[in-house]
Formats: structure tokens, C-alpha cells, sequence
């Protein structure tokens, strides 16, 4: 069974401004439940938003949100009982064989605090499970390192 997300991207300038280059590179992202995100190119293009996303960072925040997720449900299936989670994570763009820029290397470096003690080879072994399972993970084709912390 397929699943469909939709998301709406909008934009608008006057003609003249876009037609210049000096046009603002801030726009929105809409979601189906009610959410706006400002959105915007990064933040050493001109006219982009510094206070806004820009779709490089959402990608990475997506494959961090996509394994912390997954990590917090399959953690409790192992009798992990987790009550904070928090990942740093970054990406690297690296020019493919063409030349072309890509996003090659996600790293996310969850800290996460359990109550109680936990066996580090079993949450190395959820990170791993997690990471096979996460969607977006398995959606791009660079690389995704996991750190935990």
C-alpha cells in the first residue's frame, strides 16, 4: 500500500523584482494539519531569510527526526525506557561524479537519557534496527552515520 504526503510551497513576487535577480528567496511551506514553516534558500544566497529553513536543513532534520522516531519505538520494545532525546546532527554537500552538489553525508549524534541502566550493545543495536527502518534514511542515497553521544 502506498502512502502520499503533500506539502504546499508558496512564493510570490512582482514580475519586475524577479526579472532583476534581486528577488526574496523566503517562502512558505504548508502542511496538511495547519503547519506554516518560513522557508528560504540558505543563508549566503542573496535575498534568502536567514531566520527561516532552508530545504538542506530540513532534510537533515528530517532523517533526525525520521531515526529518533523509530529509535524511541523500537527502544521500548526492548524494554528501553527513554526521557530525553537530543540530536545534532549536520549534513555535508559534496559534488557527485558530475560535478552536481548533493547532500553525501548525514551524521546524527543522539545524547539520550534512559531511566535506569542500559546494556550499550542493546541501544547500539536499536540505533542499527532503527536506522534500517527509518524511511528517509532509506530514501537518498548519501550516507547516514550515526554517533550516539
Amino acid at each position: 500500500m502506498d502512502h502520499r504526503y503533500t506539502a504546499v510551497v508558496a512564493w510570490s513576487s512582482d514580475a519586475e523584482t524577479h526579472r532583476s535577480g534581486r528577488y526574496s528567496r523566503a517562502h512558505e511551506w504548508r502542511f496538511d494539519g495547519g503547519a506554516v514553516v518560513p522557508g528560504s534558500a540558505g543563508a549566503s544566497v542573496p535575498g534568502a531569510d536567514p531566520s527561516a529553513v532552508d530545504p538542506e536543513e530540513a532534510l537533515v532534520a528530517a532523517v533526525s527526526s525520521c531515526h529518533m522516531l523509530f529509535f524511541l519505538a523500537i527502544a521500548r520494545k526492548h524494554g528501553l525506557t527513554i526521557t530525553a532525546y537530543e540530536d545534532e546532527a549536520d549534513g555535508v554537500m559534496s559534488p557527485n561524479d558530475a560535478g552536481k552538489l548533493y547532500v553525501s553525508t548525514i551524521t546524527l549524534r543522539p545524547r539520550i537519557t534512559f531511566e535506569g541502566a542500559t546494556d550499550p550493545a542493546v541501544v547500539d543495536q536499536v540505533h542499527h534496527l532503527a536506522h534500517t527502518e527509518c524511511y528517509l534514511a532509506n530514501s537518498i542515497r548519501g550516507d547516514v552515520i550515526i554517533q550516539p553521544r
